[in-house]
Protein backbone atom coordinates (compact mmCIF):
# COMPACT_ATOMS: atom_id res chain seq x y z
CA UNK A 1 0.00 0.00 0.00
CA UNK A 2 1.37 3.39 -0.92
CA UNK A 3 2.93 5.68 1.67
CA UNK A 4 -0.05 8.73 2.39
CA UNK A 5 1.53 11.88 3.46
CA UNK A 6 -0.31 13.30 6.96
CA UNK A 7 -3.92 14.05 7.21
CA UNK A 8 -5.44 11.11 5.06
CA UNK A 9 -8.38 10.95 3.61
CA UNK A 10 -10.08 14.00 1.01
CA UNK A 11 -7.15 15.88 -1.15
CA UNK A 12 -7.38 18.65 0.86
CA UNK A 13 -6.37 17.70 3.75
CA UNK A 14 -3.13 15.75 2.23
CA UNK A 15 0.08 17.23 3.45
CA UNK A 16 3.69 16.94 1.62
CA UNK A 17 6.39 16.70 4.12
CA UNK A 18 9.49 17.74 1.72
CA UNK A 19 11.84 16.44 4.07
CA UNK A 20 10.40 12.46 3.36
CA UNK A 21 12.37 10.85 -0.13
CA UNK A 22 9.11 8.84 -0.22
CA UNK A 23 7.02 11.84 -0.10
CA UNK A 24 9.45 13.61 -2.47
CA UNK A 25 9.19 11.05 -4.96
CA UNK A 26 5.97 10.31 -5.17
CA UNK A 27 4.48 13.95 -4.80
CA UNK A 28 7.09 14.99 -7.48
CA UNK A 29 5.68 12.48 -9.54
CA UNK A 30 1.92 13.02 -9.12
CA UNK A 31 2.88 17.13 -9.96
CA UNK A 32 5.09 16.45 -12.84
CA UNK A 33 7.85 18.16 -11.11
CA UNK A 34 11.20 18.10 -9.97
CA UNK A 35 11.91 17.34 -6.39
CA UNK A 36 13.74 20.87 -6.28
CA UNK A 37 10.73 22.66 -7.94
CA UNK A 38 8.55 20.72 -5.60
CA UNK A 39 10.91 21.93 -2.51
CA UNK A 40 10.24 25.43 -3.92
CA UNK A 41 6.69 24.77 -3.78
CA UNK A 42 6.45 23.69 -0.64
CA UNK A 43 8.62 26.74 0.85
CA UNK A 44 6.67 29.33 -1.03
CA UNK A 45 2.39 28.57 -0.17
CA UNK A 46 3.20 25.82 2.48
CA UNK A 47 2.71 21.52 2.55
CA UNK A 48 -0.86 21.71 1.74
CA UNK A 49 -0.95 19.22 -1.31
CA UNK A 50 -3.85 21.12 -3.30
CA UNK A 51 -2.17 24.67 -2.48
CA UNK A 52 1.57 22.97 -3.83
CA UNK A 53 -0.19 22.00 -6.95
CA UNK A 54 -2.04 25.27 -7.82
CA UNK A 55 1.16 27.05 -6.96
CA UNK A 56 3.01 24.48 -9.86
CA UNK A 57 0.20 25.29 -12.35
CA UNK A 58 0.00 29.36 -11.73
CA UNK A 59 3.94 28.87 -12.25
CA UNK A 60 3.87 27.14 -15.10
CA UNK A 61 1.08 29.09 -16.62
CA UNK A 62 2.76 31.97 -16.23
CA UNK A 63 5.94 30.62 -17.43
CA UNK A 64 4.16 29.95 -20.24
CA UNK A 65 2.50 32.68 -20.96
CA UNK A 66 5.43 34.88 -20.71
CA UNK A 67 7.14 32.48 -23.14
CA UNK A 68 4.42 32.77 -25.74
CA UNK A 69 4.66 36.99 -25.31
CA UNK A 70 8.26 36.63 -25.92
CA UNK A 71 7.81 34.78 -29.22
CA UNK A 72 5.13 36.76 -30.29
CA UNK A 73 6.93 39.92 -29.44
CA UNK A 74 10.24 38.40 -31.33
CA UNK A 75 8.27 37.64 -34.35
CA UNK A 76 6.77 40.75 -34.74
CA UNK A 77 10.04 42.82 -34.38
CA UNK A 78 11.66 40.52 -37.07
CA UNK A 79 8.90 41.89 -39.19
CA UNK A 80 8.58 44.94 -38.45
CA UNK A 81 5.34 45.34 -37.44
Amino acid sequence: MPHEAAGTGSPESQQIDIHSEQDLREWSRKLDVSPEQLKEAVEAVGQRATDVEDHLKGSRATTNSERVHEALKGSSESTGK
